[in-house]
């Protein structure tokens, strides 16, 4: 046989399937709601695991119909793109695995496989063989858009967690009326440091505050990145009407920036939180009374 003759034969079968779909979409729909796949999935009613599994079998004609049953990037599958991907967050969050997922998307093919030998039946083994070919390819083919699905899905959960921790990692504290605070602690990088600035500006619109402080006592290094960063985010909040104070610069970390040669002198700093707090409380007009030493503290 021909390249031609092979190529014509396989575009004869796509055609088949492609029909064969079509018109036993109902059939394979309420037969593939049952499967885990979609039974796991869309649990509120049967009817609508049946009608998710309708326009999986609609996509899956359209691609067998375009004569692309090997492409993942046939136009077929553009329109169940959304809904495999909810489909694949849905099993990631119940805590199946990307190797469970791909086995309950090789279980939809038995099902499909005997309606199609039934419909066939009146045909030869030699004529209905290359379909029943074709169909287990198209659904190979399925189930690759699926793993490539659940991959990026995967990527896209494990991205919106990493912000998530950023901004649990950045706080912003009110301490006083018109003072707020971020307490930094571990290793500062460009992202990190993009979720400070933002978390900082926006306390200082919410709280209208006139001091903010960024206390760096847990931040191991400092290096001229870090640095200007923290200069970046000073420059952000005075731009905002906030003054900023660095507090924590502890000695090694004050000796590498004189090393490095960096210039804080337009910065305001402080040893301490506690240094800074008091610095912006007087600012303010406030009075402080240290009690402690006169007996007045606590015993």
């Amino acid at each position: 046989m021909t390249d031609q003759e092979s190529a014509a034969n396989r575009g004869t079968s796509e055609r088949v399937i492609g029909d064969f779909l079509q018109r036993r979409r109902e059939q394979i729909s309420q037969r593939w709601a049952d499967e885990p796949l979609f039974r796991t999935v869309f649990t509120v009613s049967r009817d609508e695991a049946v009608e998710a599994a309708g326009a999986l079998v609609e996509a899956l004609a359209a691609v067998a119909a375009s004569g692309r049953s090997e492409d993942l990037r046939a136009p077929g599958f553009t329109g169940v793109r959304e809904q495999l991907m909810r489909m694949a967050v849905s099993r990631a969050r119940a805590g199946a695995t990307p190797a469970r997922i791909a086995d309950e998307v090789a279980a939809l093919r038995p099902s499909i496989t005997d309606l199609l030998i039934a419909d066939l039946a009146g045909s030869d083994g030699e004529t209905s063989g290359p379909h029943v070919t074709t169909l287990t390819v198209l659904l190979g083919t399925l189930r690759l858009a699926v793993m490539e699905t659940v991959l990026s899905s995967g990527e896209e959960i494990i991205e919106r967690q990493r912000l998530q921790l950023l901004e649990v990692a950045t706080p912003v504290i009110k301490l006083w009326n018109g003072i707020v605070a971020v307490p930094l602690i571990g290793t500062l990088d460009s992202a990190r440091s993009q979720v400070v600035m933002e978390s900082l500006l926006d306390a200082v619109v919410a709280q209208q505050a006139r001091f903010a402080i960024l206390d760096i006592t847990g931040v191991p290094t400092v290096d001229s990145l870090v640095a200007q960063h923290l200069m970046k985010t000073v420059a952000a909040a005075r731009l905002m009407g906030a003054e900023c104070i660095v507090s924590g610069i502890r000695p090694a970390i004050a000796q590498t920036i004189v090393h490095l040669g960096l210039d804080l002198g337009s910065v305001v700093t402080r040893a301490s939180l506690a240094d800074a707090l008091a610095y912006a409380l007087h600012q303010q007009g406030a009075v402080i009374v240290d009690r402690a030493g006169d007996g007045g503290g606590p015993r």
